[in-house]
């Protein structure tokens, strides 16, 4: 039975292959090791990437398994995460190879954030605002949200401060409950919320495993259904490493959102885009080249908010 027993020990030998290199790497060995065990020729993996509506050319997945080339533009990390699918791997693998190279060439742990450390920010994040007894829904629409991120001379999210104009859809709204998500590796037991204008912290709260970190602010009146207000606070962070990219989630259409994203001079990146995504499963979209100014920043005006995600992304060298 010769012939029937070797494409078995065929199979265990390429499994064996794959799995110890989606233990230890790099990216190309391991996708070549998953290519070769599921026994796909290139066309084959192109034809299957396009139903999932990614365009990848056979000559680029080559050098990707090869080497000679890394996957780093967004429609090509949609396709690694496709990739993750067809070739049956386990979620984020392939991406976890990425960011593990990421990190050996800048010296740290790139920081990226996966589908599943959204989903289980969201569900901490019903956790904390549980324990501080307040809804979903705090009884506030947004007008007007303008935010500014400041990167530091390592590369890391220093902080934010926001500036919120709201109105009050319910009588007795006499709070707001900041969010902050901070990158992979951050510490919130070390992040602090202070009250810039019109408003004052209260309880703060926070998750150590997912670096989300909420706190009240308490606006020292009642609104009434219909009553506008204006508040400004700041997020302190610089708690983790170099950071990749800002996100901001919005539930119900709204008003308008404006990002700015300001950079250290003495660490500048190479290139600065804008993109959108419907959620955090979705393929992302709607991306577009940011020009760096003079004074070092990039941003983006979103004059209504839809439902979804919103940011802004840079590469460093």
């Amino acid at each position: 039975m010769p012939h029937a027993t070797q494409p078995v020990e065929h199979h265990d030998l390429a499994t064996a292959e794959l799995d110890t290199a989606l233990r230890g790497g790099p990216f190309h060995v391991a996708l070549r090791a998953a290519i070769a065990a599921r026994g796909l020729p290139l066309q084959r993996v192109q034809h299957h990437l396009t139903r999932y509506g990614v365009k990848v050319g056979v000559t680029s997945l080559s050098y990707w398994q090869q080497g000679a080339r890394r996957p780093q533009r967004p429609e090509s990390l949609r396709a690694v995460r496709a990739l993750e699918e067809i070739l049956q791997l386990p979620e984020e693998s392939l991406i976890r190879l990425l960011a593990d190279a990421d990190g050996q060439r800048t010296g740290t742990r790139a920081a990226t954030r996966s589908y599943r450390s959204l989903v289980e920010a969201s569900g901490v994040l019903e956790k904390l605002l549980g324990e501080l007894d307040i809804p979903l829904d705090c009884g506030l629409h947004t007008l007007g949200h303008h935010e500014r991120v400041d990167i530091g001379p390592h590369r890391e999210l220093l902080g934010r401060e926001s500036h919120h104009i709201v109105r009050a859809h319910r009588d007795g709204v006499d709070r707001f409950v900041a969010v902050h998500h901070g990158d992979p590796g951050c510490a919130p037991d070390r992040m602090a919320v202070h009250a810039l204008e019109n408003c004052r912290t209260g309880r703060v709260r926070l998750h150590r495993d997912t670096g989300v970190l909420v706190a009240e602010l308490h606006f020292g009146a009642r609104l009434r259904t219909g009553d506008t207000y204006l508040f400004r606070y700041t997020v302190e962070d610089g708690t983790a490493g170099p950071s990749r990219e800002y996100v901001r989630g919005f539930g119900p259409a709204g008003g308008q959102y404006a990002l700015q994203v300001r950079f250290h001079e003495h660490s500048l990146p190479v290139r600065c885009h804008r993109f959108t995504q419907p959620s955090a499963a979705a393929p992302r979209g709607g991306r577009q080249e940011l020009p760096l100014t003079d004074h070092h920043s990039v941003h983006l005006v979103e004059p209504r908010v839809r439902s979804g995600l919103v940011g802004i992304g840079w590469d460093w060298e």
